[in-house]
């Protein structure tokens, strides 16, 4: 017989790992602190759409829901960059149709993973469910239930899927476990809601294929689209300085702000002021761990690696956790001891490199996308893909339209960086480009990537 399985946190990682484990034939019950979505409208305090890209939608295809999914998606093409005096500027993600990102509703998202996950007859749910304590000596949690009352639950297998602020992760410290490292940046941010358009022809206010960025240097804004017709605008900034969340403390502050840098988000929300004093701020910051197993325990999602969201990438590395957790199942035939052992080898790398490059891709949306050497830059990587494409392939494209690995994807992406810098010295275009050169590069500096790493 297969061990039963507990699974704390029922979020987008959560509940479909509750999937993977269902279908198996394993037993599954999942706790979360939270009412569940499906029967209660909450606000969970976090954005309420996000980018899905490659990493999540095979996890997806693989589980047999990706129709289902897809009613849910609004793709998008690439970047509409929005410079101070409101004129537009597309950069597109990828050259082939099929690579694009998507924003998905996580409400949506989640309910339906859920009912995917009850679907399989072997997963409970059990909301508003708050952890006492964690005994690893005798496989019990101690729940608080709604009523206030502590009962126990005994399990066999326990995983951490509750999110940044993990309980279990922070249970672990608490046993000895070291390793843990929490950086916070000095940025935060605050959402903002672009209203559908009751008056004109089309429901969207600006284009709907986009994610659209306002990069302003030390602070931006982005939006990405919902199937109601409006949009979740995101202003990131730092938390100190001359300009920053500490500088807007009046709605008149908040008024003259983004009439300065942002006149079109102004005139897209009129009551910007109110809104931005109503919502919270979050704050952003990066979870590394060394270990994520502990006796029968293992963190999985947020609560191994949480990430600034500048790569769009939290929710699909969580995914790709979830993926490369059923395939250790199936190549340790479920042996929970070695396959948890191996979980962190094959993923703790991965995830500190996607850390990395999700820091780095904030200053390229806040700052580099507004340097003409910057476009030039991706303009030589498209030619350079176009003619090597089993050995150039931009580390975006990587990150977002393959399955190569976070961590060779970054090696990679700094060699490109390397041969991009050589390849744009003194020119202004990319007809300017030095093909021989370039052809002498990129045979001498990259390897030749495989089906499977190009699927």
């Amino acid at each position: 017989m297969k061990q039963n399985v507990t699974i704390i946190g029922a979020g987008l990682v959560g509940s479909m790992m509750a999937i993977y484990l269902g279908k198996r034939g394993y037993k599954v019950d999942v706790f979360d602190k939270l009412p569940d979505i499906r029967k209660e409208s909450i606000s969970a305090g976090r954005s309420i759409n996000l980018a899905l890209a490659n990493r999540g939608i095979r996890p997806m295809v693989q589980l047999g829901i990706i129709d289902k999914v897809e009613t849910l998606l609004i793709p998008m093409k690439g970047r509409m960059l929005h410079d101070v005096e409101g004129e537009l500027q597309f950069q597109s993600y990828g050259q082939k149709p099929q690579e694009v990102i998507y924003s998905v509703s996580r409400g949506g998202l989640v309910s339906l993973l859920r009912d995917e996950a009850e679907a399989t007859d072997n997963v409970t749910f059990h909301f508003k469910q708050v952890i006492d304590s964690i005994d690893y000596d005798k496989n019990c949690i101690n729940l608080i239930d709604k009523t206030e009352q502590i009962h126990p639950h005994k399990f066999d297998i326990l995983l951490g899927a509750d999110g940044a602020a993990s309980i279990v992760r922070n249970s672990y410290e608490n046993h000895g476990v070291s390793g843990v490292s929490s950086e916070l940046l000095s940025h935060s941010y605050k959402e903002l809601t672009i209203d559908e358009d009751d008056n004109g022809p089309n429901r969207y206010k600006i284009d709907k294929n986009s994610l659209h960025i306002w990069p302003r240097g030390e602070y931006m804004l982005i939006a990405l689209p919902n199937l109601d017709g409006s949009f979740t605008v995101t202003l990131f900034m730092p938390n100190k300085g001359e300009i920053s969340f500490e500088s807007l403390t009046s709605k008149e502050a908040v008024n003259q702000f983004f009439s300065d840098q942002f006149s079109d988000v102004l005139d897209l929300i009129p009551d910007l002021a109110e809104m931005f004093f109503e919502n919270p701020t979050g704050i952003l910051g990066t979870i590394r761990c060394e270990q994520w197993n502990y006796k029968n325990a293992l963190l999985i999602g947020d609560s191994a690696h949480a990430i600034v969201p500048f790569h769009g990438q939290g929710m699909n590395c969580g995914f790709e956790d979830c993926y490369a957790l059923n395939a250790l199942l199936d190549e340790h035939n479920d042996d929970w001891q070695k396959v948890m052992d191996s979980f962190t080898e094959v993923r703790v790398h991965n995830a500190n490199a996607i850390a990395d490059m999700a820091l780095d891709n904030y200053i390229e949306m806040r700052d580099s996308v507004r340097d003409p050497k910057f476009h030039l830059k991706k303009a030589i990587a498209f030619e350079l893909e176009s003619r090597f494409p089993k050995q150039f392939v931009p580390r975006y494209s990587m990150v977002m339209f393959h399955h190569i690995s976070y961590a060779r994807a970054q090696s990679r992406g700094e060699i490109q960086f390397g041969i991009l810098n050589k390849l744009s010295d003194g020119i202004e275009s990319v007809e300017q480009l030095d093909l021989v050169k370039a052809e002498k590069l990129v045979s001498e500096k990259l390897s030749v990537l495989s089906e499977h790493d190009l699927s």
